[in-house]
């Protein structure tokens, strides 16, 4: 499986709460930003995996209508989701050649880190609007290979 992980997007920091914050002008550029290098690039997955927190899933909705992928709110990628949480989740979509997951921190940068193979908690820091692409031959820890780690400000 291809994997593809995406920070969300810049977020605004007034809101009535942290799960109801929409993203800033500045994170809806970004996220245009990602959408239009995957389109470029011919990343296409197949299933696009987001937070149900709106700024997560204002930047996969950007991304998946873009790209035409399907887009699908799960709670599990909500804060706090854990590596091996996500992996046993993901079993769900193994048939797909490409997923791509949009989500937190320190969330996303773990499951990276876990992916592949790293001890060292932190050792990979996922920024906003920030894409990873891991191939991963297996659905197991310590089987990924990091294709490429690309923030939207560089594409």
């Amino acid at each position: 499986m291809q994997l593809y992980l995406l920070r969300h997007a810049d977020a605004d920091t007034v809101a009535p709460s942290d799960d109801q914050r929409f993203l800033s002008e500045k994170g809806m550029m970004q996220a245009s930003r990602v959408a239009r290098y995957c389109d470029a690039h011919e990343i296409r997955p197949r299933y696009v995996l987001t937070s149900p927190l709106r700024r997560a899933h204002q930047t996969a909705n950007e991304v998946a209508g873009h790209l035409k992928s399907e887009l699908v709110a799960v709670r599990w990628l909500a804060c706090g989701a854990t590596p091996t949480g996500i992996l046993e989740r993901l079993d769900e979509y193994k048939s797909a050649p490409s997923v791509m997951l949009v989500g937190h921190e320190p969330d996303l940068s773990g499951f990276a880190g876990f992916l592949l193979g790293s001890t060292h908690y932190g050792c990979i820091h996922v920024r906003k609007a920030t894409l990873l692409s891991i191939d991963l031959p297996e659905l197991k820890g310590g089987c990924g290979r990091l294709e490429f780690s690309i923030p939207a400000r560089l594409m």
